[in-house]
């Protein structure tokens, strides 16, 4: 069985790291940089960092903040947000990324899948998936959407720009359709759960999983450590992404991992040496 894989998030605002509450009631939690090398010492197994108002402001990634948090970090770096090009992904892996994230550009551009894992690797590409639950009023989608498009069976919806903008597309069938396309892992975020503290949304982790043949991460919704094992356990995700609980102190991403070791999930607990 493979590792389990604890990942902390940075998501910034404005150069500063913020957590908010489905999207939105941001609040400070730090400098990047700073956090940043708190987690690789404390032994994170990768970093993800999000400029998550990017795409939403028409704006590119801050590469300054991501040069010096890349400079404090000697764990995997994925960066998202605002990259919309192949030079784009050139320009963060340049940086010090190790993975770049897209969310926006490849549901506005699919072919940007293709030509990011032919330049660079599939294991490059990370598509990020922000998805929220259907409600009975949302309307159908337009015809113009093909197989993506949401059904009286879907269960979750597509939603790019940071959350602002729903696209119509079904959750499930584009997390298959960005394999097809070359990516080699998933970021799930349940835009419901997201920042409640009461777990991830487990029916959608547990959807995408089974349906994709690469690595799935689940974000949204840790609140506590068997938020954790549960997403691992019920919602059969290959890693976790979690923000709150490690940015204010409630736990160490150490604590993290041997209680996860602990219910017998195969866990690396030993701090990086760096």
């Amino acid at each position: 069985m493979l590792t389990k894989r604890i990942i902390p998030c940075l998501d910034v605002d404005a150069g500063r790291v913020v957590k908010g509450t489905s999207f939105v009631n941001l609040r400070d939690a730090g400098d990047p940089a700073e956090l940043a090398s708190v987690y690789d010492r404390e032994g994170g197994d990768e970093l993800v960092f999000l400029d998550i108002t990017a795409s939403a402001d028409a704006r590119d990634t801050m590469i300054d903040v991501v040069q010096r948090v890349s400079e404090r970090v000697f764990i995997p770096l994925t960066v998202g947000g605002g990259i919309r090009s192949v030079e784009d992904m050139r320009r963060m892996l340049n940086a010090g990324a190790d993975k770049v994230s897209v969310n926006t550009a490849a549901v506005n551009d699919h072919s940007l899948i293709q030509k990011g894992a032919a330049q660079f690797g599939n294991q490059c590409i990370v598509v990020a998936i922000d998805a929220k639950r259907i409600t009975p009023d949302r309307p159908e989608s337009l015809a113009r959407l093909g197989s993506l498009a949401l059904t009286p069976d879907s269960g979750w919806e597509v939603y790019t720009h940071g959350g602002r903008i729903s696209t119509g597309i079904d959750a499930v069938r584009w997390g298959e359709r960005v394999v097809e396309l070359g990516a080699g892992e998933i970021l799930l975020t349940s835009m419901d759960a997201d920042g409640h503290l009461e777990g991830y949304d487990l029916a959608l982790t547990r959807a995408i999983s089974q349906s994709v043949s690469v690595p799935v991460i689940a974000s949204g919704g840790a609140g506590n450590l068997d938020h954790l094992f549960q997403a691992f356990d019920e919602g059969q995700a290959d890693a976790v992404l979690a923000a709150s609980i490690f940015h204010f102190g409630t736990y160490s991403i150490q604590q993290a991992k041997e209680y996860l070791k602990a219910r017998g999930l195969p866990i690396r607990t030993q701090p990086s040496e760096s």
